[in-house]
């Protein structure tokens, strides 16, 4: 009887391992992720806008310290607080919204420092033309939410892009190349 119940909690005692080593996944919740953009305007003040629609999901494999998270912005909800510099943005100069419609970044690796995810490696398609990026994480953490009984998990990442390698070139030098990517990410477990 005794080998029983020692046989047994010990299968249950693995089975609950295994559960919690298994991968989660995560989608994005769009009222808690913004991506976000500064550039300088002519090397005096800076601009900062935002897109408005960007859907994906993140997969964490915390035991293995791997992961995978993929993200789609629409380029045309550029908002940026006002209309003629949005429209300006979504033409042909900038992010030319209408034969580009979105902008990825797939991640080919996830870096972490302990239990914490310090930046994710991946590529950013953007114009057409794909670079790869590192998106250093100033913060992250997961947390039980009391309002959806489940985890969520996020941060703040950021990177500079040089928009000329993506093909953008509109107004360089004077409009610097330099523009700062920043992705506030909280994602819900599925």
């Amino acid at each position: 009887m005794t080998r029983t119940l020692i046989a047994s909690a010990l299968l249950a005692s693995l089975a609950a391992t295994a559960a919690h080593a298994a991968p989660a996944t995560y989608a994005i919740d769009p009222t808690h992720t913004f991506v976000t953009f500064e550039a300088k305007h002519f090397g005096t003040s800076t601009n900062r806008g935002r897109f408005d629609k960007k859907s994906g999901s993140v997969t964490i494999d915390a035991a293995a310290k791997t992961g995978q998270v993929d993200i789609t912005i629409d380029m045309g909800s550029i908002n940026t607080g006002t209309e003629a510099f949005n429209n300006h943005l979504k033409g042909k100069d900038f992010f030319n919204a209408e034969a580009f419609p979105q902008t990825t970044f797939k991640s080919s690796k996830v870096v972490f420092e302990g239990e914490k995810v310090v930046a994710v490696v991946g590529d950013l398609t953007l114009l057409g033309k794909t670079q790869t990026v590192t998106l250093k994480a100033n913060s992250y953490g997961c947390y039980d939410n009391p309002m959806l009984k489940r985890q969520v998990c996020g941060g703040d990442f950021e990177t500079t892009i040089q928009r000329a390698e993506f093909g953008m070139g509109y107004g360089l030098p004077f409009i610097p190349n330099d523009i700062k990517l920043v992705i506030q990410v909280e994602a819900v477990k599925q």
